[in-house]
């Protein structure tokens, strides 16, 4: 099983918004609005989207909006 991770990460690594899946489309989809949503003055102050892969629901973070 593949699962989308995606986080926004602020500069000291802390994860602000969160949100898995298992529909790579829609996981794309929720990286390019989590890239769209962060303003010139968070990417300069070092403000990341990332998106990663996981392959079981324990190793996505608690916090996670969890769309099956």
């Amino acid at each position: 099983m593949t699962i989308w991770v995606n986080e926004q990460i602020d500069p000291s690594g802390m994860i602000h918004a969160c949100i898995a899946c298992c529909n790579e489309s829609q996981a794309e989809a929720c990286h390019e609005s989590f890239e769209q949503n962060l303003t010139d003055a968070q990417k300069l102050a070092g403000w990341i989207a990332q998106m990663r892969t996981v392959t079981n629901w324990d190793e996505v973070p608690v916090n996670a909006l969890k769309l099956d």
